[in-house]
């Protein structure tokens, strides 16, 4: 928003400018009874103070003219000058190039994450996709924040609000996979879950929520998956009293240690035809990659825990897989299509 004040300023600078030359014009004609050259000529060595001759004496009443049209000019000069130096000194002119770069990235982004919010929550969803590879998109409005962005440099971001539908556009909100919504009121969350759910009905939507009572909106109005910090986290930080082992183990499994271990979801679908109908047990996944099955979602949703080796490998359904980074990438490449 700033650029685009500075740019009117400058317009407006620039549009001053030239109405001082049409004034100075206008008025040797009149005054003096110039020819339009004469006095575009006497215009323009007036106003630039460059101290040619003049084109003939001066009258009394065009020496006054001149000597105001001097101040003026002198006046409007120094006014664009200095919204000109302040664009450069101000790093407005930085940031609309770089701005202007950030912006052919988004739209070359294709199956990419938005995340509509860079607090807390937002900057840890960007940081774990960033980790995963995964491209994203930051939308964010406060100005704070927007400052930190442009110094991070490494992060895609878009300058607005998330609610509008404009800004979401610029987002890439046609192109993008999912879209994650962190912001700090549940009413604002609900109203971008509903308008990007309009805009891409195929986009998984994740919501944050700060209410018990908002969960249920944001569902109906169309988010895949809405989540609690507040609740997680206190149950997080209980469950480490009561089962810390367990807790620690998990963490470990998940993020905290994602270059040992990996906990991978494997849709079926990507398997090689092969496999399809196939049972856990006629893969040998645990004897020919050392990959460990804990985890089996059928297509109907219903998530089976630690599935038994006669279960088949439907078409639409989800392995979830534990092993080292080597063991699932021996999995992918001799099982994946």
């Amino acid at each position: 928003m700033k650029s685009i004040n500075y740019f009117r300023k400058i317009y407006i600078g620039f549009g001053l400018i030239f109405a001082v030359l049409i004034i100075g014009v206008i008025g040797f004609m009149v005054i003096e009874n110039y020819t339009f050259n004469e006095a575009f000529y006497m215009t323009v060595i007036t106003v630039s103070t460059v101290g040619f001759s003049e084109v003939r004496q001066l009258s009394d009443g065009g020496r006054i003219f001149t000597s105001i049209l001097i101040i003026i000019s002198m006046t409007t000069y120094a006014y664009a000058i200095s919204i000109v130096t302040s664009y450069i000194i101000n790093g407005e002119f930085a940031h609309y190039f770089k701005n202007y770069k950030v912006n052919n990235k988004i739209m070359k982004l294709e199956n990419h994450v938005i995340v509509c919010g860079y607090g807390r929550n937002g900057k840890e969803a960007c940081l774990n996709l960033e980790k995963h590879g995964i491209g994203y998109v930051t939308v964010e409005s406060n100005a704070g924040l927007i400052s930190q962005l442009r110094m991070e440099q490494r992060v895609l971001f878009v300058e607005g609000d998330s609610t509008d539908e404009k800004t979401l556009t610029e987002a890439g909100i046609e192109r993008a996979r999912a879209l994650i919504t962190t912001l700090p009121k549940d009413a604002d969350n609900l109203f971008v879950v509903l308008t990007a759910r309009d805009m891409n009905s195929k986009l998984q939507i994740i919501s944050r929520a700060s209410e018990d009572a908002s969960v249920n909106k944001l569902i109906r109005a169309g988010a895949d998956n809405v989540i609690m910090p507040d609740k997680i986290g206190g149950s997080h930080m209980a469950s480490l009293i009561t089962k810390p082992d367990v807790l620690e183990f998990l963490d470990y499994l998940t993020m905290q240690s994602g270059e040992t271990v990996i906990l991978e979801e494997i849709l079926v679908n990507k398997l090689s035809s092969e496999f399809h109908n196939k049972s856990i047990k006629d893969l040998e996944i645990k004897h020919r990659t050392g990959a460990n099955i804990i985890g089996y979602r059928n297509p109907s949703g219903q998530f089976i825990i630690n599935p038994s080796p006669e279960t088949i490998l439907a078409m639409d359904s989800k392995l979830f897989v534990l092993g080292t980074q080597e063991q699932v990438a021996k999995l992918l490449s001799t099982f994946a299509k």
